[in-house]
């Protein structure tokens, strides 16, 4: 550790407990699975290197950032997650209709959309049962699925800070709601392309398959119907949260962050509504739990605090990477988006950019240039679907998939089968495009 004018330089080595975070989220489930799913044991990992690494930044005189990190990101970001996944737990979608292909077009077009105003996991999670049970009598659907996770579970979530969590860590760094409607060519370019491509392939499908399936498929309807509606009220409400409560609209916040909270209240005001309103049998069959967002919130817990050091690094050392156009920072946060959670990707790489950019540019968005920030979303949202690991609902959809006897590829062979040949292009003609 050096002072240079006063200021901590924080060493790279500081960084370690990071590196090693997210080490164990890519590793955790593919090589000790049991022990991993149990989400005590993410505590202790979280809490085995977090609190390690809080002692260091305290010492160092580093309170402050570390207590900016917890408080107005950390807990922001926690807050918007459990509150769309209680909300849309309370939204149940049942039915059996005809799997031709244009249906389950549709399926995916409608969860495109719905995963920008309700989360990627919020639209899989309702969607991925439905989208099963109408193609049980199919034979082949491997590939239904896949592209599923592809456009529901990442990128349709492009368009509202809602969609994923590394767009709604850039809202809390100051983008505002609506400037992530700039990325609607892209979302309309790399979804309409998911879709014509799943089209084509799933009618080369259902022509092979034998008719004693079409025929069943066919006569085994069961109309669709959607129950707990009225929590789509509450989404609105955290929409309308999202949007407006904030520094932009309330001149209040600026004297005082901590008048910030008043859109966590609201976003957690609908989410009691809706635990209190939802009968709890329509939770029960859409087997909802709160194992999933504990999992979120132990494993983020020691993300947000170890990385720390890493950001107040890239902030020192920006100028010295080499990463400098739109493209070098798609591909650098798409890379490290692919195999580690995008969220603290795109923190990481906002970080950097923040260190390269004159504070007294004109037209900053978040204190960085405006291609530099769509190519940090970009990168983050598309390339979380390039591994199972990219994004949290994707292991979600594989799980729910293998319970349902759906023979999913292995990791190696999602990326080998998938997401290199399909989802690999096209994000590069994004590039070659827009970039």
């Amino acid at each position: 550790m050096e002072h240079v004018n006063d200021q901590v330089i924080i060493p790279l080595w500081a960084s370690i407990p990071f590196v090693i975070m997210l080490l164990f989220i890519a590793i955790g489930p593919l090589f000790f699975h049991h022990w991993w799913e149990e989400n005590k044991n993410k505590l202790i990992i979280s809490l085995a290197l977090g609190i390690p690494t809080s002692i260091y930044l305290i010492a160092m005189g580093l309170t402050h950032d570390l207590t900016h990190q917890m408080l107005f990101d950390y807990i922001p970001f926690i807050i918007l997650l459990g509150s769309l996944f209680v909300i849309t737990g309370g939204i149940q979608l049942k039915g059996d209709i005809e799997a031709k292909p244009a249906i389950n077009t549709v399926f995916l077009a409608i969860g495109a959309i719905l995963a920008s105003f309700m989360g990627t996991t919020g639209a899989a999670m309702l969607l991925i049962r439905p989208v099963i049970k109408t193609n049980s009598e199919r034979k082949f659907k491997v590939h239904t699925i896949l592209f599923f996770i592809a456009i529901v579970a990442n990128a349709g979530g492009m368009l509202t800070p809602l969609g994923d969590p590394p767009l709604f860590l850039l809202y809390l760094r100051g983008a505002p709601f609506e400037w992530f409607f700039h990325l609607a060519p892209e979302w309309a370019f790399v979804n309409g392309l998911l879709l014509i491509i799943y089209f084509i392939v799933d009618s080369l499908y259902y022509k092979k398959e034998p008719v004693s399936n079409i025929v069943k498929d066919k006569t085994n309807v069961i109309p669709l119907s959607l129950s707990g509606t009225y929590n789509f009220i509450f989404l609105v409400g955290i929409v309308i949260s999202v949007a407006f409560l904030n520094q932009n609209y309330l001149d209040i916040i600026k004297t005082n962050p901590y008048f910030g909270f008043i859109r966590e209240t609201a976003m957690l005001s609908f989410a009691g509504l809706s635990l209190l309103l939802t009968p709890r049998l329509l939770r029960s069959e859409n087997k909802f739990t709160w194992t999933p967002i504990i999992e979120v919130a132990f494993l983020f817990l020691g993300i947000f605090i170890t990385m720390v050091p890493a950001l107040l690094w890239l902030r020192e050392n920006a100028s010295t990477l080499g990463i400098e156009s739109a493209a070098m920072f798609y591909y650098a946060t798409g890379g490290l988006s692919s195999f580690l959670d995008n969220a603290p990707t795109a923190l990481a790489f906002h970080k950097l950019a923040v260190g390269m950019t004159d504070p007294a540019a004109v037209g900053l968005v978040a204190g960085i240039p405006f291609e530099l920030l769509r190519a940090i979303s970009l990168g983050a949202v598309f390339f979380g679907a390039m591994t199972y690991i990219g994004n949290g609902p994707n292991f979600m959809v594989k799980a729910i998939a293998e319970e349902n006897k759906i023979p999913m590829p292995s990791f190696f062979g999602y990326m080998i089968k998938f997401s290199i040949i399909v989802l690999l292009p096209i994000y590069i003609l994004t590039q070659i495009i827009f970039l």
